[in-house]
């Protein structure tokens, strides 16, 4: 899988994993900002998402964590600091799982450890149906406004125009693709105790997604973990707030020694 991916920087590596329905723009204030302090900053393009094809109908967060990890291996990065947001955060739970020897720090954003209740898991079915036929348009307009906080709306248009660009622009299939394979994804709930690299976990205190409940059980289970809630965000922290989310993330890169 060639997956398109921006590289800025040089220095220590980062690899920032995008959410759904989304691309690597999403991690563009991060990704200025750490290269300008002196790291390698790589943001993907998710096999089905952005500028990367695929022809799969279910793409599991397996396949997605081992995409990633033959982009690490293709640019030489032995051991990297690995972030990702919602979704994202997922295949990093499953990357770490799979090959804990690559990871150096963590950064879980607005991510979710356990499994979808049974009416969770069939509505992933039942959008990919409906995105499969209808396409993204009137599926990005009603996610919106659960995706950033009211402040965030009445405040930052900027945001909302790039959040809604971007889910409206989601290649159909990579999406219902993606929401197939995550209904079926494994509880990570049990094996967040083996993850012993630094650790950091950040929500917005208005995610209606992942709540701030859920970043405290992962920051719980693990040790080694800090938990940051980015105040009048919502889902998407790193955009909404990106000045309080880049001071969180420097200063966790600092000291976690994974400095430049």
């Amino acid at each position: 899988m060639n997956l398109a991916y921006d590289d800025l920087g040089s220095g220590r590596p980062v690899l920032l994993v995008h959410g759904h329905p989304f691309d690597r723009s999403m991690w563009r204030p991060q990704a200025e900002h750490l290269a300008k302090s002196g790291y390698r900053v790589i943001t993907p393009d998710l096999r089905g998402y952005g500028q990367s094809k695929t022809e799969d109908t279910k793409t599991g967060l397996d396949v997605f964590a081992g995409d990633l990890v033959d982009l690490a291996d293709h640019l030489g990065l032995d051991r990297f600091v690995l972030g990702g947001l919602s979704m994202g955060g997922q295949i990093v739970m499953q990357l770490v799982k799979d090959h804990p020897g690559r990871v150096a720090a963590l950064l879980l954003a607005d991510t979710f450890a356990g499994l979808d209740t049974p009416q969770a898991k069939q509505a992933r079915y039942d959008t990919a149906d409906r995105i499969t036929e209808e396409g993204m348009e009137r599926y990005a307009e009603e996610l919106l406004p659960k995706m950033i906080s009211k402040r965030t709306r009445a405040t930052r248009p900027d945001v909302e125009a790039h959040v809604r660009e971007m889910m409206r622009n989601a290649p159909g299939q990579g999406a219902a693709a993606a929401l197939r394979g995550r209904a079926e994804r494994p509880d990570y709930t049990g094996s967040l105790e083996d993850i012993t690299v630094p650790t950091l976990v950040v929500v917005g205190s208005e995610d209606e997604f992942t709540p701030v409940g859920d970043a405290e059980l992962i920051h719980r289970e693990i040790r080694n973990s800090a938990l940051v809630v980015i105040e009048g965000a919502g889902h998407l922290p790193n955009l909404e707030r990106e000045t309080e989310f880049n001071d969180a993330f420097s200063t966790f890169l600092t000291s976690s020694g994974a400095t430049p």
